[in-house]
């Protein structure tokens, strides 16, 4: 390499530890390492490496909005992380929110902005999401659907439990496997909706049909389950016939909205509603209740956030078109670290979550009696860190089936969801919603069943 090569690295490692010191400055616990094996050493024990793999990385990293470019970086390969995966992003989420909220942004911006791109092309395998339409249109969230699951059934397989449940497992005493702790969610579900022998029960949002199956099984209740995913439909249905539940299970590829003329004892929509979109909560929870015959119960379990001072805009009421008052980010949240970009370009893309409270007043506004809410926080972290470590374990699998791209975009946004829910930062609740029927609910009057033999 020719001297003018070397200074010209040299000048740009140089410019680079100058930003990194602005972005993360003393005490800093982790150590930086530029391509040319260089560092910038930690102020005392480094807990972590972050390695740059190339002069333009930190241009890619730093992009506005930040959250995008970061996960962007990481999934492609800008940059690697040695070390404990939560660790880093707990303690970079922290320091980059902190010290963009006290640094001159604009300024900062502009000199990274002046760092070399050039870097090697990203190849790429999972393009982010590009959706068209009027936004929850049922085309529009049919495309959202697919973009997410469709990834395919046997990636999923590699990490989920037995019964391919893709959300918060159920831990009673934290030591449980990830295949019991899902089965007792199931049946933790089960036991609150109170199911009998033949009643009927609609799955809104029944993925592979896992719940579906084993509340026929053990309740023998008849079951409707409707997805959008194709490959989830599909695998629902084979495993309804091949357990011989054809006459009990039935699972279908359509929208929850485009139900009419149908009446049921119970309903259960887990990790569903967090894709409806707060504007359309009250069609959600108003279909729910139309669909639900008097005197029966609906459990809506589903992500949510912790509310902040503009959720209470909420209390206004509704605007003249029926639609929620929105919540807005401020200016250095949404266009520079751009909380949520990233998820919403390449995870859940028209995802939206709200507080519970809100989703319970809407509720109630559609005519339900709210009787019981759960939250399950520290459930869904144990679930994710079981995910994680069983994805990872199954690194060489995942990557030969779907890319090293889709297997870093997993690994990531789990473990950046771990630690959501283990600060508080989102939880999950099951609410258990009752169609009063004179005032009265088929419930009993304590919640001793719902544990009895339950742990």
């Amino acid at each position: 390499m020719s001297q003018i090569s070397l200074t010209a690295t040299d000048l740009v490692v140089e410019r680079s530890k100058a930003l990194l010191e602005n972005i993360f400055p003393s005490p800093r616990n982790f150590t930086i390492q530029f391509w040319n094996e260089d560092e910038l050493p930690a102020d005392s024990y480094s807990t972590f490496t972050l390695v740059l793999n190339h002069p333009g990385a930190l241009h890619r990293m730093f992009t506005t909005p930040v959250e995008l470019s970061l996960g962007e970086a990481y999934i492609y390969g800008d940059f690697d992380i040695k070390g404990n995966l939560y660790e880093v992003l707990e303690d970079i989420y922290a320091l980059v929110k902190m010290n963009f909220a006290s640094v001159d942004v604009l300024a900062l911006v502009k000199e990274i902005q002046g760092l070399p791109k050039s870097g090697p092309a990203h190849t790429i395998i999972r393009r982010p999401a590009h959706l068209l339409g009027e936004l929850h249109s049922r085309e529009r969230d049919r495309e959202a659907i697919r973009y997410h699951y469709d990834v395919g059934n046997e990636f999923y397989s590699l990490w989920l439990d037995r019964q391919m449940q893709y959300s918060c497992g159920y831990f009673p005493t934290g030591l449980e496997d990830i295949n019991e702790a899902q089965a007792r969610k199931i049946e933790h579900i089960c036991r609150k909706l109170r199911l009998k022998p033949r009643e009927r029960l609609l799955d809104i949002g029944c993925g592979w049909g896992g719940l579906a199956i084993a509340s026929a099984q053990a309740y023998g209740v008849r079951v409707q389950g409707v997805t959008l995913s194709k490959p989830q439909f599909e695998y629902g249905v084979e495993q309804a016939t091949r357990q011989g539940l054809s006459d009990r299970v039935r699972i279908e590829m359509r929208d929850y909205r485009d139900l009419e003329n149908e009446s049921f004892d119970k309903i259960v929509s887990v990790g569903m509603f967090e894709h409806v979109g707060r504007s359309h909560l009250p069609e959600y929870f108003s279909q729910a209740y139309r669909l639900l015959r008097p005197g029966g119960l609906f459990l809506n379990h589903g992500i949510s956030r912790r509310g902040q001072p503009d959720d209470l805009a909420l209390l206004k009421g509704f605007n003249n078109q029926g639609k929620i008052l929105s919540a807005g980010q401020g200016y250095l949240e949404k266009k520079v670290l751009g909380l949520g970009s990233f998820s919403q370009s390449y995870i859940f893309p028209d995802g939206e979550l709200v507080p519970v409270s809100e989703a319970n007043l809407i509720a109630e506004a559609a005519g339900f009696e709210v009787r019981d809410v759960e939250n399950l926080r520290e459930h869904y972290a144990l679930t994710l860190r079981n995910w994680v470590r069983r994805l990872e374990e199954r690194q060489v699998e995942a990557t030969r089936l779907v890319g090293e791209a889709v297997y870093r975009t997993w690994r990531l946004y789990m473990s950046f969801c771990a630690l959501g829910f283990e600060s508080g930062r989102t939880n999950v609740n099951q609410s258990l919603l009752a169609k009063p029927v004179s005032g009265k609910v088929d419930m009993p009057l304590n919640r001793a069943d719902l544990y009895t033999s339950n742990s």
